[in-house]
């Protein structure tokens, strides 16, 4: 089988694998694998290219992006412009009445998504030559909302011990063979949170491991020159020129 093969395979078996949990969560639970597959895939065949040396991993999928567009960080300007991806988007079988899934319509922007990949776009305005030696990742595909008015995203740490361990040991297992199968050199969280997990499924000592600051307005650090403190720790690492 080969490569990209392998990586659509393992990505449907992770999606078959969390949709069969039994989640007792009181609110929306979203799979963008499943309703927005067909961009999906399109992104896993065109960008995720075997032997890229830098895989950043965000957490889980975000309201405005990848629950919109099936990409990770995807907010949706960047995803048609930038990605120059249009496939097809369905909607999950139910919806929060204030986040329904307008896909590539949607009006809103995802802030992180914009600042990450206004950033890629700027170094890289070829997304070509950035994917050859890049790739990105969601560690979780789903995405849980609250029922309140304004559709809470709440992110996977915070769910029952019992059904967070058991979405864990699927998301490593996946995570674990993508690190296996497209082989980087560094591993890049986006967040701390993210890096924690790539620290915890990868054993490798001869691979990089760290993070950079996640770019959501939620957090303090991300709403001051985060392009310019990005820069300067992937020079540190030694990764950008």
């Amino acid at each position: 089988m080969d490569f990209t093969t392998s990586i659509v395979n393992r990505t449907k078996q992770l999606s078959s694998e969390v949709s069969s949990i039994k989640f007792s969560f009181d609110g929306y639970i979203y799979n963008p694998l499943e309703y927005a597959w067909e961009n999906h895939e399109l992104f896993l065949r065109r960008f995720v290219v075997q032997g890229s040396s830098v895989l950043f991993l965000g957490m889980n999928p975000g309201p405005f992006g990848m629950m919109q567009t099936g990409i990770p960080f995807g907010e949706v300007g960047f995803v048609k412009s930038y990605l120059g991806l249009n496939g097809q988007i369905g909607k999950p079988s139910i919806e929060h009445p204030n986040r329904p899934v307008l896909g590539l319509s949607c009006p809103r922007s995802e802030i992180s998504g914009k600042r990450l990949w206004g950033l890629i776009s700027t170094l890289y305005p070829n997304p070509d030559d950035f994917f050859s030696t890049h790739s990105v990742f969601n560690y979780c595909p789903l995405g849980f909302l609250d029922k309140g008015k304004t559709a809470k995203n709440i992110t996977p740490d915070k769910l029952v011990s019992s059904e967070r361990l058991q979405l864990e040991r699927i998301c490593d297992s996946y995570l674990s063979d993508i690190i296996s199968l497209i082989k980087p050199k560094a591993l890049i969280g986006v967040g701390k949170y993210a890096e924690g997990k790539l620290k915890s499924v990868c054993k490798d000592s001869s691979v990089l491991i760290s993070s950079i600051i996640h770019p959501s307005p939620g957090n303090p650090q991300a709403n001051k020159d985060w392009n310019g403190k990005t820069i300067a720790k992937m020079k540190e690492l030694g990764l950008w020129s």
